[in-house]
């Protein structure tokens, strides 16, 4: 009976102590000598072998010394889907390039700290399998460089699962509603095209449809001069360039956002309230961006 008791006992302290495990939102991977673009085909190759697709790249700000890769893979999908309140957002992962002084400096967003953020309910059920696909990302990208070193602050897991900034500030579950269609199809639709012409100087970096679920989510370039990319990147911190493009969600027939106040909050954890009220008007200026596609 005491051994019964202690066991149990020993399960709760190493759940409870797991569940307080500090988490970064990046890694760096390494710092390599030369620009950009002579380093994006190794990380494209080695993420390849890892059988990872890639499915979108492009350069924040339009700025050459800026650069992400957006991949994927078939069990990261299927696992995504399972979770039906926008899981779908954490299909795509990414690598960030940023050059400085002739060397580049390579960052990978840190998967788990997303899929904790973005699952939210039942992570245990599939804990071993987001952890094998975090860890596959973070192997592929050893072929590249070998640092791994976290950063851009951190957060436990506990409070990764009911993220926000402040007090009164939106969660994962508060979203912002963009528009709703007839059906999906008109959706999907509506959105490809106004990408397409570019609408609001937008650009697509990367869709993911899953027809049979009736969902769709679109990485978008935000490349107005004055209130895109150009304007809050430099003020919020472009190491963190991972956490590019901004996106948007199909699911049926109504298109949804992740709330600014929490996706630049989620991503650059260690802002201070005075570099937020910096961007204050960004969360505004990116909603307007994204419900223009869906018109």
């Amino acid at each position: 009976m005491k051994a019964g008791l202690l066991t149990i006992f020993l399960s709760i302290i190493m759940a409870v102590g797991f569940s307080q495990e500090k988490l970064s939102p990046f890694y760096k991977v390494c710092e390599l000598e030369g620009s950009v673009q002579s380093h994006v085909d190794r990380v494209v190759e080695s993420l390849q072998r890892a059988n990872f697709e890639i499915i979108g790249q492009y350069a924040p700000e339009n700025n050459k010394h800026l650069f992400v890769i957006a991949y994927t893979r078939s069990d990261l999908k299927e696992l995504c889907l399972k979770f039906e309140d926008r899981g779908a957002l954490a299909a795509t992962l990414k690598i960030g390039f940023v050059e400085k002084d002739g060397k580049t400096t390579i960052s990978m967003l840190n998967p788990s700290y997303m899929f904790y953020a973005y699952f939210l309910e039942n992570t245990e059920t599939y804990e071993s399998t987001f952890l094998k696909i975090s860890n596959d990302a973070m192997n592929a990208m050893k072929n590249v460089g070998t640092e791994m070193t976290p950063f851009g602050g951190s957060e436990s897991i506990t409070s990764l699962k009911k993220y926000h900034y402040k007090m009164m500030m939106p969660y994962f579950t508060d979203p912002v509603e963009l528009n709703k269609f007839s059906s999906f199809e008109e959706g999907l639709k509506i959105i490809r095209e106004n990408l397409i012409n570019n609408k609001g100087f937008t650009v697509k970096v990367y869709e993911q449809v899953f027809e049979d679920k009736q969902i769709a989510v679109f990485g978008v370039a935000l490349q107005d001069t004055e209130k895109g990319e150009l304007n809050f990147l430099p003020k919020i911190g472009e190491d963190q360039i991972a956490a590019m493009p901004y996106d948007l969600i199909l699911k049926g027939n109504e298109a949804t956002m992740l709330h600014g106040k929490f996706r630049f909050a989620l991503y650059w954890p260690e802002l201070t309230m005075g570099t937020f009220m910096k961007i204050m008007s960004t969360p505004g200026n990116v909603k307007d961006f994204m419900e223009d596609l869906t018109k």
